[in-house]
């Protein structure tokens, strides 16, 4: 292999490694990172949003509009979990994990009692191409420009915009922000609506690549919550440079001893992380700013 189809191969990895960290965990740091809120369901709206884009698709809706609607449906579910159940539960964080796990399980075994233990894909669109002797997925290369185009789309939403000047003074100062006449529920369960939606619309565009199960979840929820725990609170200071970071030592351990490997090297970054920058990424960043 040649050193240029080799350099190509390195970062091909990086920019799909780096993909699937933004996208599995952007939803997961707005709910988590923002709203204080461990979210363990996080793979199941992830899951939901498969299997919504898979079920429009096989209706005939064009993919991109069945990704689209997945996330639709599961933002529109994690509205009704955030007034039914999360609502409630704000101060309690340790009752929080114990609901979401139970709303996991359930979600998941009736997944599996409704709809059967799998279900027919897409396919994967657009193809491959090739450089030197190796062949990639183009479509690796969209999730690539999605996963960046949500950061952007997310800053931009809550820095300019009146939602966003809306949802991060609720979350910063909840009794201020109610003070000045602005509805806090509905701040949170749009905030929350918002995380569901992303962790659907991350479901949606990985449908066409993976096997569909009701414990798919599973997959993203590991890389989601060791994202976000090792970029901090801050949404748009830590989840970008952690993925970044994870994405590195993802695609080198797994290159070059296998996918366990990769696994492995999550987890070790994650605790030298947590030893070195106890605030995360963003908070060591925010602290050189002051």
């Amino acid at each position: 292999m040649d050193v240029g189809t080799l350099a190509f191969s390195a970062l091909y990895q990086f920019g799909d490694a780096f993909a699937f960290l933004v996208l599995s965990a952007c939803g997961l740091a707005v709910i988590f990172g923002m709203m204080g809120v461990i979210n363990l369901a996080h793979g199941e709206f992830i899951m939901c949003g498969a299997y919504v884009t898979v079920s429009a698709a096989h209706a005939g809706v064009p993919l991109p509009l069945a990704i689209l609607i997945g996330a639709l449906v599961s933002a529109l579910v994690g509205a009704v979990v955030e007034i039914l159940i999360i609502r409630h539960l704000y101060d309690r964080p340790l009752d929080t994990i114990v609901a979401t796990w139970g709303l996991s399980l359930i979600f998941t075994q009736g997944t599996l009692i409704v709809l059967g233990s799998t279900m027919t894909g897409v396919g994967t669109p657009f193809g491959s191409f090739t450089v030197g002797d190796y062949s990639y997925s183009l479509y690796r290369l969209v999730l690539c420009g999605m996963a960046v185009l949500v950061i952007i789309g997310l800053y931009a939403l809550f820095n300019w915009t009146r939602f966003g000047v809306m949802a991060r003074a609720t979350i910063q100062v909840p009794h201020m922000a109610a003070a000045l006449g602005i509805d806090t529920r509905l701040v949170y369960s749009l905030t929350f609506a918002l995380g569901a939606g992303l962790a659907g619309l991350a479901g949606g565009l990985y449908a066409p690549t993976m096997t569909l199960v009701p414990t798919m979840g599973t997959t993203f929820i590991m890389e989601a919550f060791v994202t976000v725990v090792v970029g901090g609170a801050d949404v748009f200071l830590g989840t970008a440079p952690a993925a970044a970071v994870l994405a590195v030592v993802k695609a080198t351990m797994t290159s070059w001893y296998g996918q366990l490997a990769g696994q492995i090297g999550l987890l070790m970054a994650v605790i030298i992380v947590i030893r070195v920058l106890p605030r995360g990424i963003s908070g060591f960043l925010l602290r050189e700013r002051a």
